[in-house]
C-alpha cells in the first residue's frame, strides 16, 4: 500500500487512526484488555490504524512496555487495521532484538506493523538500560543504523542477516518493514533527518512552547517542522506524516462530569506540557493551552477545523490523554470520532466502513 501525499496536495484526507497511552485506573491486565478493546472497536468503526506507546517502569506515565509483545497479541484479535508504535523508545533497546521482534510481530500481522521510534524523554528511566539521558541522540543514531541495515535486508559488519528477513512472506503487498519506520521529534532539525532518510514523521499531540511567544498554537509550532521534513525528503518517496492529536468526543449529557474529572488531573500535568504557568488559566483556557479537544462531536469538528496542520498530514491519530477518561468514555469517543467528526473534518476511514 501506497502512503498518500499531503492533503494540501490534492489527495484524500488523512487516515483516521487511534492511540492509546493505556493510563485507565486499573490494574495492568485490565488495561492491555480495554486497550484491545478499543482497537477491536476503532477496527469496526474503520479507523485506518492503532498505536500504542512505550513507558518503562511508571503505571502513571504509561501502561506498557513492551509494545511489539502487545501487538503480536492485538494483531490475533484484528485483521485489517494497521498497529503501530509510538514510540519505541531506541536508545533503551537491543537494535537487533527491536529487528527480530519486529519481524516476527509483522509475519503474525500480515504486514500490518508500522514502527514508531523516539529517543525518548524521561531522564530517570535510561540507567537501567546501561545508557545515559545525555547520550540518547548518538545511541538513538546508532541504533537505528542497525535497525535499518537488518529490517533492509543487509548484514551487519558481524555478517548477521536478520531472520525472518524482509521477503519471508512471499505473498506481502505492503512495503518492506524498513519503508514503514516513523521519526517522532519536535525539531525541525529531527524532522528533517527523518525526510532525509525518507521516514514517516511523527508529531505530538501537544508540545512545551517557546517562552517568547507562550500563545503560539500548535501548528505555528508543528507547521515548520512539517516543512523542514518535506523539504529533506528524497525525490519519488511519498511523505508519511502522522499528528497525534488529543481528542475526546462525548455526548452532551455526559460532558459536565468529564468536565470536573478532567480539570485537576489536566492542571497537574499543564505546565509540563506547555512549558510555561498555566496556574491562572480557566478550564476552558487550559484546554485551548494544552490543546485538547474535549466536547461535543460539533464542538470538537470546530476546533479542530482551525488546526492547519491537519491539513497537511497522511494521517492523524486521536488518544482520550490527557483526561482521566474510562474504557467506556475512549469506546464512545471512538464511535464518535468515526461517524460523526471524521466525516465532518474530511478524515479517511477505511473503505466501506464509517457513516
Amino acid at each position: 500500500m501506497t502512503s498518500p501525499s499531503t492533503s494540501s496536495a490534492g489527495s484524500a484526507g488523512p487516515r483516521l487512526g487511534f492511540f492509546t497511552r493505556l493510563l485507565e485506573d486499573a490494574p495492568a491486565a485490565q488495561r492491555y484488555r480495554f486497550a484491545l478493546e478499543q482497537i477491536e472497536r476503532a477496527e469496526r468503526f474503520g479507523f485506518d490504524s492503532a498505536w500504542i506507546a512505550q513507558h518503562h517502569f511508571s503505571a502513571a506515565e504509561g501502561g506498557l512496555p513492551s509494545p511489539l509483545v502487545f501487538l503480536s497479541h492485538a494483531a490475533a484479535r484484528t485483521s485489517r487495521i494497521r498497529l503501530g508504535t509510538a514510540i519505541i523508545t531506541l536508545p533503551m533497546e537491543n537494535a537487533v532484538r527491536v529487528a527480530e521482534d519486529a519481524a516476527v510481530t509483522d509475519l503474525l500481522s500480515a504486514g500490518r506493523l508500522e514502527i514508531g521510534l523516539g529517543s525518548g524523554g524521561n531522564p530517570k528511566s535510561f540507567p537501567a538500560f546501561g545508557t545515559s539521558f545525555e547520550d540518547r541522540r548518538e545511541v538513538f543514531a546508532d541504533n537505528l543504523s542497525t535497525l535499518r541495515t537488518l529490517l533492509a535486508g543487509r548484514s551487519l559488519p558481524t555478517e548477521h542477516l536478520l531472520y525472518p528477513g524482509p521477503d519471508a512472506d512471499s505473498s506481502a503487498t505492503r512495503p518492506g518493514l524498513a519503508e514503514r519506520l516513523w521519526q517522532a521529534t519536535f525539531s525541525s532539525r529531527g524532522s528533517a533527518a527523518a525526510g532525509a532518510a525518507g521516514d514517516g514523521l511523527m508529531l505530538s499531540r501537544t508540545q512545551p512552547r517557546d517562552q517568547d511567544d507562550t500563545g503560539a498554537s500548535l501548528d505555528e509550532v508543528q507547521l515548520p517542522v512539517i516543512d523542514a521534513y518535506l523539504s529533506q525528503l528524497p525525490e519519488g518517496v511519498a511523505p508519511r506524516i502522522l499528528a497525534s492529536r488529543t481528542a475526546v468526543v462525548a455526548d452532551a449529557e455526559n460532558l459536565t462530569e468529564l468536565r470536573a474529572l478532567t480539570e485537576p488531573a489536566l492542571r497537574a500535568e499543564a505546565n509540563r506540557l506547555v512549558g510555561y504557568d498555566t496556574s491562572n488559566l480557566s478550564l476552558d483556557e487550559l484546554l485551548v493551552a494544552t490543546d485538547t479537544y474535549l466536547g461535543t462531536p460539533d464542538e470538537v469538528v470546530e476546533r479542530l477545523s482551525a488546526d492547519r496542520v491537519l491539513g497537511r498530514v497522511t494521517d492523524v491519530s486521536f488518544q482520550v490523554h490527557s483526561v482521566p477518561a474510562t474504557n467506556e468514555v475512549a469506546l464512545r469517543s471512538i464511535e464518535l470520532l468515526a461517524t460523526e467528526v471524521a466525516p465532518a473534518l474530511g478524515l479517511s476511514l477505511a473503505e466501506g466502513q464509517g457513516a
